[in-house]
């Protein structure tokens, strides 16, 4: 198994600098990462260094709690798309789903709708750490009947990341043509291991030199 393959090599410290960017799409590069995770901030950044090479560029929106108005979110999925993102990660609002509105899952179709005229891939955080076994499935449910592309467990950002557990329950709930993206806290290569055999077709993290070497 080629564990390059999987790997979104991540950063998205609040104190990154551009050096910092340019290191990331350096090392994505030489140890064959399937793509990069960045601030929007630095989208175009990272777009310009990656050039043509085939690395997947992946930026996050509501990032990193979730409950920031829809128009927000959609704003930042635009903006990703137009500076260069392949890719948007974006965190649901738990904040809805704990309060059982419907709005929950309508604002992730709208993302959906965005990401995908643009021809772009959208993820959703549900962050595990603040929900039951139950309330997992049930999150990941929604999240594929919305159109979401990937269901992602963590913004790492949170008490506690992936745990190979939730990747499986996540797995059991969504069809197969939807992705599972396990990020938070995954620092080893037994770890990512583990979550693949789970069920997760991406890892997120900034450990992936650490997991491949």
């Amino acid at each position: 198994m080629n564990l390059a393959n999987y790997i979104e090599h991540t950063n998205l410290s609040p104190v990154l600098t551009i050096g910092d960017i340019d290191k990331l799409v350096d090392e994505a590069r030489q140890y064959t990462f399937l793509g990069v995770c960045v601030p929007p901030f630095w989208v175009k950044r990272a777009q310009r260094e990656i050039g043509k090479d085939p690395i997947k560029l992946i930026s996050v929106a509501g990032f990193p709690l979730g409950y920031t108005l829809t128009e927000t979110k959609l704003d930042d999925i635009k903006r990703c798309i137009e500076n260069g993102a392949n890719e948007v990660d974006v965190v649901w609002n738990i904040s809805s789903f704990k309060t059982g509105i419907p709005w929950t899952k309508i604002e992730l179709a709208k993302c959906g709708k965005l990401a995908h005229d643009h021809q772009t891939l959208l993820k959703v955080i549900i962050e595990t750490a603040y929900l039951s076994d139950e309330e997992i499935v049930q999150a990941s449910k929604l999240c594929a009947d919305a159109g979401a592309d990937f269901v992602k467990t963590s913004t790492g950002f949170a008490p506690s990341g992936a745990k190979a557990e939730h990747i499986a329950l996540m797995r059991s709930a969504v069809p197969a043509g939807v992705g599972i993206k396990a990020s938070g806290g995954i620092k080893t290569k037994e770890q990512a291991l583990a979550m693949i055999e789970a069920g997760a077709d991406r890892i997120g993290t900034s450990s992936g030199i650490a997991i491949v070497s």
